[in-house]
């Protein structure tokens, strides 16, 4: 029996400021995955760290995904495909707590990220669909 949707997959793509993680960005960012799982491991986080570049050659990225981890830019990564539940493993390597990973994206200092964050969130009003932007 075909599965049936209640949406388009399409549709997911019209979150303004969010990229939904489904099977095709899993694919796209499959090697940059394995590059963040490998710092699970003490010595791997000690290459990456003596000469990152060389480390991060190891792993079949896209040289895009590369330099989005050198220049430590998650929200680029995530663009690319990435996870954040893997993505937070490049933080921890740089000592960087999952508040301080979370506003690096938000264009807020940690602080203001979690001020905010204790007052509630981001409001649910505003632009809801890309397409109403038009």
């Amino acid at each position: 029996m075909p599965r049936t949707r209640l949406y388009s997959l399409d549709e997911l793509d019209d979150i303004p400021g969010t990229k939904v993680f489904n099977a095709r960005r899993s694919r796209e960012a499959y090697h940059l995955h394995k590059f963040c799982m490998s710092l699970m491991k003490a010595e791997n986080r000690e290459a990456f760290k003596a000469d990152e570049r060389t480390y991060l050659d190891q792993f079949k990225m896209t040289e895009d995904q590369k330099q989005a981890v050198l220049d430590r830019d998650l929200a680029k990564l995530i663009e690319l495909g990435g996870n954040m539940y893997f993505l937070v493993k490049i933080a921890s390597t740089d000592g960087w707590s999952a508040q301080k990973a979370v506003s690096s994206m938000s264009g807020m200092s940690a602080d203001e990220y979690a001020q905010m964050m204790l007052e509630g969130g981001r409001s649910p009003e505003g632009l809801r669909s890309k397409k109403e932007a038009k």
